[in-house]
């Protein structure tokens, strides 16, 4: 089985993704979440149905919410097929957080209950794929499946977000889904770092080295 792999020479496509058209099953590939301090990453992969286009369709991170939300159920409905896989933040602490990315884009990829003859993934790195496939900068602005991908990935992952804020209430997960802001950050300092933050991440891998010669200086001084 031939693995894909990061394209060493010029890209096959032409760079007018507008006028691009694939014959046959493309699945576009996208995720959300490589930033955050806490949550996992997902990934969604989706084959569109050219017979039941949507209207819409753009790079999420262009799109409000409401209208993030008011497409994925489209999309989910008319797709030939859409899948979503996720890597936890014991497996990005794990194997750093590409490695993890990539792991996820794959499950996402294997998941789909159609085969589809090319894969079109967002970014410039491509994962383990036993299909032919194409890494595309800025993809999920220029191919439309890869578009559906990204707002698949990242409602399902703001879903996921909020369900986090019930259960740890003090840190606003589900204003701010798991990014360091402000508010975050702060929540951080005083609570300290929670079951779902990334143990490798800045400030929470320092949060917890400070808590941990804490801990020791007081045993220490018993």
């Amino acid at each position: 089985m031939k693995k894909s792999s990061i394209p060493s020479e010029p890209s096959l496509f032409d760079e007018d993704y507008e006028a691009l058209r694939f014959e046959g099953l493309l699945a576009g590939v996208d995720e959300a979440g490589r930033g955050p301090l806490a949550g996992p990453v997902c990934a969604a992969a989706v084959i569109l149905d050219p017979k039941r286009p949507i209207e819409g369709l753009a790079d999420s991170k262009k799109l409000s919410a409401k209208k993030r939300e008011a497409l994925a159920p489209l999309i989910r409905e008319r797709a030939l097929a859409w899948a979503i896989a996720w890597a936890e933040p014991e497996e990005i602490d794990r194997v750093n957080i590409l490695r993890a990315t990539m792991n996820a884009m794959r499950r996402a990829v294997e998941g789909l209950q159609v085969a589809p003859d090319c894969v079109w993934v967002d970014g410039n790195r491509l994962p383990d794929l036993p299909y032919p496939a194409e890494a595309i900068v800025k993809g999920d602005a220029k191919v439309p499946a890869i578009s559906a991908a990204s707002i698949l990935a990242k409602t399902a992952r703001d879903a996921k977000m909020r369900e986090y804020a019930e259960q740890y209430p003090e840190y606003g997960f589900e204003r701010h889904a798991g990014y360091g802001t402000k508010e975050h950050v702060a929540a951080l300092e005083k609570f300290g770092p929670t079951p779902i933050h990334r143990k490798t991440f800045e400030p929470v891998k320092s949060l917890l080295r400070a808590r941990e010669e804490g801990k020791a200086r007081e045993s220490g001084d018993e």
